[in-house]
């Protein structure tokens, strides 16, 4: 008989994830973003930092007791994860991932399973330097041709490209599509969302949209889940619209060995 049948409580934090996962009452993709999520948390929980980019999803969170959400070390360990989360991320994320947890919590402190809420004072945390001019500073020409001089996908730079040269809104960018651009004249269409670049990505554009005539501008490496909205799904690959979670994993990802700092709204911010 498994712990479910029993109506036991769960003694690992990965169990009580499962539990709380299939009761929710969710669709298959929004499952598995909550999963990633809560096992973000546990790495916090644990002390350790958690993955980041590809590994970040197929990485198996460290084995814990439920009850080290009672400990009282949790809440400060849980603040220190979230100011590390939130120089990797957008603040839209990094509040849903919160929320995430803190639903989680609020479900097993309903069964009993802990007593305390290490979330109650969890907010998100800018972990950059206080001045908004150190904040928003943007990259110096040298660090843009670093950035540039990576061995990244064409995806990755196209969009680093793009987003440095415009200056558009990231959300703003991820939501383009391939029939909204005007190649010759370096900008999107009338109708579509004002968007102009330079010839940095006026390079990167034609190859990375060959053979897409139609469909998201910026894709995901994997089939759009069952259930994705055709308006973000692409017709020729079958592929999803790439997200800002993952665009911003990827920036982390590729960007480590040139030192911390770089997120999607820095990358944006030099114009």
């Amino acid at each position: 008989m498994t712990e479910a049948e029993t109506g036991l409580p769960p003694v690992e934090y990965a169990v009580a994830v499962e539990r709380y996962l299939a009761a929710a009452g969710l669709a298959d993709g929004s499952r598995r973003i909550y999963r990633i999520a809560l096992h973000t948390w546990a790495w916090a929980l644990a002390d350790r930092p958690a993955p980041t980019g590809p590994e970040r999803r197929r990485a198996r969170p460290p084995v814990l007791p439920l009850a080290l959400l009672d400990h009282p070390d949790t809440p400060d360990r849980l603040r220190a994860a979230a100011a590390r989360r939130g120089a990797d991320t957008g603040p839209r994320t990094l509040t849903r991932e919160l929320s995430t947890l803190r639903a989680a919590v609020a479900w097993w402190r309903a069964r009993g399973w802990i007593d305390g809420d290490p979330t109650t004072d969890l907010r998100p945390v800018d972990p950059r330097p206080t001045s908004h001019a150190a904040a928003a500073a943007p990259p110096t020409p040298e660090e843009l041709r670093a950035l540039f001089a990576l061995r990244a996908p064409l995806r990755e730079q196209a969009l680093w490209h793009l987003l440095h040269e415009s200056g558009a809104a990231i959300e703003t960018v991820l939501a383009l599509d391939t029939d909204h651009l005007d190649p010759p004249r370096r900008r999107t269409r009338p109708g579509s969302a004002p968007v102009h670049w330079q010839s940095g990505t006026a390079r990167l554009l034609p190859l990375l949209v060959a053979g897409r005539p139609t469909g998201p501008l910026f894709l995901t490496d994997r089939r759009a889940p069952t259930g994705t909205p055709a308006r973000d799904r692409c017709p020729h690959t079958g592929h999803a619209r790439l997200s800002y979670r993952r665009a911003a994993e990827l920036l982390t990802a590729h960007t480590q060995a040139l030192g911390p700092g770089w997120t999607l709204r820095r990358l944006r911010s030099g114009r």
